[in-house]
């Protein structure tokens, strides 16, 4: 029988990783600020590095109807896409921040999330990292959004 296995890179802090890697989550993490999550004070954000070395932001952004909310890693990928068109994002960082108790891990995008990052891949036959922390504690390192989707649903099935 087959065995399949996800791997990922594990840093105990962001200053083990590269200087570019540190930058994009500093980025994400600052966004943090501009967070409307006034239901859950749940804060999401997210830093892309596009292809040509621009980063753009986003932020999740709550509503009173909840199934309206906005998470902040389709928010960032909409917002790479108004800002350069057709310019893949190669690198994601995603890091949260919960009203109730510090974050020592990284959260895990939900399904949703991660079905489109993995078409955002799809779409550009490019691999994006993604980089994932909490509040404090270690960092994961993905080399392909699809690692945390792999039976995601593909266009190939229509």
């Amino acid at each position: 029988m087959p065995t399949h296995t996800i791997q990922y890179e594990e840093y105990a802090s962001p200053e083990a990783m590269s200087a570019a890697d540190q930058q994009l989550l500093a980025a994400a993490t600052a966004s943090l600020a501009h967070s409307y999550s006034p239901y859950s004070n749940f804060k999401v954000a997210a830093a892309a590095r596009l292809e040509d070395g621009t980063v753009v932001t986003g932020w999740n952004t709550e509503n009173a109807a909840y199934p309206m909310c906005i998470c902040a890693e389709p928010a960032t990928l909409a917002a790479a896409a108004s800002q350069r068109p057709g310019m893949p994002v190669v690198a994601m960082a995603i890091t949260v921040k919960s009203p109730s108790m510090e974050l020592r891990e990284p959260a895990s995008p939900c399904g949703s999330c991660r079905q489109q990052l993995r078409e955002h891949e799809t779409r550009f036959r490019t691999p994006m990292r993604l980089i994932l922390r909490g509040e404090s504690g270690p960092v994961y390192v993905f080399s392909s959004a699809g690692d945390l989707l792999p039976f995601g649903f593909s266009g190939e099935l229509l």
